[in-house]
């Protein structure tokens, strides 16, 4: 799995996310080319150096002044673009998200309100120049992502100077923004770090963040137009886990770490004249094509005819191809798929253990389960290297699976 990682220990704006989205490998061509189907404005790039960090600059410049806009304005002015279809959604969500924050803190309806710098041709650039990025990156194999999370966000301090005057850091909007996307954030600084469009941006994308593990392959980082102590840069990595069984920990409003959440689908079918050898091989089948898990049941159906409840865990990209061979391996007339589900789980992660049987030495990979926090729940030996052990040394299979997790405790829990 490989996730979008922003890092917005410096705070968050439109030209930020689009400058590190730039530095990661977005296609700059591509993005100006969707921006310029909304809005004319002058685009470009360039390098910026931040307390030493080398960061791109995403500069957009508005050829109008004064082109602040009504919510409604700005719908109607992206509904009747050519933009990629993708690129469209997305960009009226982001809008969306601002104009029901300006709503709740100004007490007025969606079709009264104004857009002062959220409104300008520049802030439209920025997002759907995002937008577009985030597609670009999406749909290209080295830069591919499955999800997207942010980390505490760095909203600055002390007072900044808008349409409606003098506000406290962070401005009204972009606190109600947070609070409507659950994003964790502190207060570092003496200006302004966070904007609206940046808030709504990142709110919109990502998921809160409390504990990334993984590999890093990818680091861009996107120039802010201040000077500050820290270096203004927005930072995001295209991280990967160790192994297909890792996660990525996400935490809640408060910091504490939530157990994982994966989409699924259950897939379900009743079969009532299939041998056990039949379902047997079919559970193989359906665990090397990728099913997360399978069970079988004992069941009654009418008239009393015994029978079997096969049901199936599946990514909902997998349902199909998984249904398919659940319907030729038994015969079923169907599959009953259970949509929009989710589970939560702990964290898993496979290590190697050497373990010592007959005076030889055997490799056997261990699955760890871990809380958010990093405890330890539960650790088990791979039946399959245990069996081969068993095989060989004529060992009984208990005494080696009791012998391997045990020195597997040992070594991961220290004991306990």
């Amino acid at each position: 799995m490989k996730a979008l990682v922003f890092d917005p220990f410096s705070g968050a704006s439109g030209d930020m996310i689009l400058g590190a989205l730039i530095d990661l490998g977005a296609d700059t061509a591509f993005i100006q080319k969707e921006i310029k189907k909304v809005t004319n404005v002058s685009f470009s790039t360039g390098f910026a150096f931040k307390n030493g960090v080398c960061s791109v600059k995403a500069t957009v410049e508005d050829v109008c002044e004064n082109n602040e806009r009504t919510y409604f304005e700005i719908v109607n002015l992206i509904q009747n673009s050519d933009l990629t279809p993708e690129i469209k959604e997305n960009t009226l969500s982001v809008f969306e998200i601002i104009a029901n924050a300006e709503s709740r803190i100004h007490h007025k309806t969606l079709d009264h309100l104004h857009f002062h710098e959220t409104g300008q041709n520049d802030a439209i650039a920025d997002v759907v120049g995002v937008c577009a990025g985030l597609c670009d990156l999406a749909r290209r194999k080295e830069t591919a992502y499955d999800l997207i999370l942010c980390k505490g966000i760095n909203v600055g301090g002390g007072f900044v100077r808008c349409a409606h005057g003098e506000l406290p850091v962070p401005a009204p909007a972009t606190l109600e923004i947070l609070r409507a996307g659950r994003l964790p954030f502190y207060s570092r600084g003496e200006i302004e770090l966070l904007t609206p469009t940046g808030a709504a941006l990142l709110s919109h994308f990502s998921k809160p963040a409390a504990i990334v593990c993984g590999v890093e392959l990818l680091t861009g980082y996107g120039a802010g137009f201040a000077d500050t102590k820290l270096p203004n840069v927005l930072r995001v990595s295209l991280v990967e886990t160790e192994n297909e069984n890792a996660s990525f920990a996400v935490s809640d409003s408060s910091g504490l770490p939530l157990l994982s959440k994966e989409q699924i689908e259950i897939l379900e079918t009743n079969v009532d004249d299939v041998t056990g050898e039949v379902i047997g091989h079919l559970i193989d089948e359906l665990m090397d094509m990728g099913a997360r898990d399978v069970s079988v049941s004992p069941i009654f159906m009418k008239k009393g005819r015994p029978a079997h409840l096969i049901r199936v865990i599946a990514k909902p990209a997998d349902s199909e191809k998984l249904a398919r061979k659940m319907i030729t391996e038994t015969g079923s007339l169907g599959v009953r798929v259970i949509p929009s589900k989710h589970r939560l789980s702990v964290f898993r992660e496979i290590k190697e253990i050497q373990v010592e049987f007959a005076g030889k030495t055997f490799p056997v990979p261990i699955k760890i389960a871990r809380l958010p926090e990093g405890e330890i729940v539960h650790i088990s030996a791979e039946y399959e290297n245990c069996k081969q052990i068993a095989k060989e040394t004529g060992i009984s299979l208990q005494k080696v699976i009791q012998k391997t997790e045990s020195e597997a405790q040992n070594k991961f829990c220290g004991g306990k």
